[in-house]
């Protein structure tokens, strides 16, 4: 844990726009934890296709973690003032160092991902990052800990660990007063797609309600 404090941040402080916050195209899904947790800094919406490819990068590698950076936008809305995030994009890392049970990134790691992220999403920010746990289930080590408090020090940025084995995931999101629960891990917002149809399948997570957009068919 000697590396020097890098973050995959802009120079200049990101200032939050405000923006209505996409609840009713949304199908909420939560997990079993969310009721012990403290309120979280932030909610999280996800959309289809960023799911289907932060799934498809957890499979790539069933035996060693994988992982990379979520971007997207962070944001609090006009009326009732809840901050949240909008996952728009997923930008698999490259050049970690990794193995069956860790991964990080290299400074080689952190310029690939940032020319990436300027190139295919600009505008955007990251607003996170995401990594597997092969066969060990949802949770953050002490590892993983130390390199979310480096790498995305900020209170809107998450963290999704995704067990690829059991079908199952979670976003780790600080507390209103900064802290970080290590196995109490969130659900999300998914942004639903012109069909109305849910895509998810990690089966720790339960839908919450059903949004208006899908009671009226």
């Amino acid at each position: 844990m000697g590396e020097p404090r890098l973050r995959l941040l802009p120079t200049e402080p990101v200032r939050v726009r405000t923006s209505r916050i996409p609840r009713a195209c949304a199908l909420p899904w939560r997990s079993a934890y969310e009721h012990e947790a403290a309120s979280p800094a932030v909610s999280v919406f996800l959309t289809q296709r960023s799911f289907v490819r932060v799934c498809a990068q957890a499979g790539s590698d069933l035996e060693n973690e994988v992982g990379g950076v979520l971007a997207g936008k962070w944001r609090v809305d006009a009326t009732s003032g809840e901050t949240f995030v909008v996952v728009e994009g997923v930008l698999p890392a490259e050049h970690t160092r990794h193995g069956s049970t860790y991964v990080t990134f290299t400074q080689d790691s952190l310029v690939a991902l940032n020319d990436a992220l300027e190139a295919r999403y600009p505008g955007k920010q990251i607003v996170g990052w995401y990594h597997t746990h092969p066969h060990m289930g949802v949770f953050l080590s002490s590892y993983d800990l130390w390199l979310h408090e480096h790498f995305f020090p900020e209170m809107w940025q998450v963290a999704l660990v995704i067990d690829p084995h059991a079908q199952e995931a979670g976003f780790f999101i600080r507390s209103q007063v900064g802290l970080l629960d290590p196995q109490r891990y969130f659900g999300f917002n998914e942004l639903l797609g012109s069909k109305k149809r849910s895509i998810v399948h990690w089966g720790n997570l339960q839908p919450e309600q059903i949004p208006a957009v899908l009671a009226g068919g």
